[in-house]
């Protein structure tokens, strides 16, 4: 039961590392913003953007390479805590709270907060209720 829920945990932060890994490698003007400001920082002086306007290249198909691993981990540990659990239910609602809940840098609305509060209480209602016995099967025993 501990190893389903982690597997399924480390899912969904997965999931959510490769949301931003995609960001990062589709969205060039963040990247090239990003290392204009940490290189006008480090060097101190104006010509730090020139390394940028080629260095966001490299930086982007590392973050596309990031995708690609992260997704293909997160389908092996969804996997296995979909063969762990006793509910695929609980494997995936897990899954999608962790995903919801490790989002970075995002800033949500009050109905994204109604809905990933509603994910959780479902979660707690899976996670504490017991397996149920069908009659029939009590009866074999």
């Amino acid at each position: 039961m501990f190893s389903a829920s982690f597997y399924a945990l480390l899912a969904g932060f997965l999931a959510a590392t490769a949301s931003l890994s995609a960001k990062l490698s589709l969205g060039a003007s963040y990247l090239r913003e990003m290392c204009e400001t940490r290189l006008s920082d480090w060097n101190q002086t104006p010509g730090g953007s020139a390394a940028c306007d080629w260095l966001h290249i490299p930086l982007r198909l590392l973050c596309g390479g990031l995708l690609f691993a992260c997704n293909a981990v997160m389908w092996t540990t969804f996997s296995k805590a979909l063969r762990h659990s006793t509910s695929t239910a609980r494997a995936t609602v897990t899954t999608t709270a962790s995903n919801f809940i490790s989002s970075f840098g995002e800033s949500h609305a009050t109905l994204w907060w109604a809905g990933i509060a509603l994910t959780l209480c479902g979660l707690l209602m899976l996670h504490g209720s017991a397996p149920q016995t069908h009659p029939q099967e009590a009866d074999k025993k």
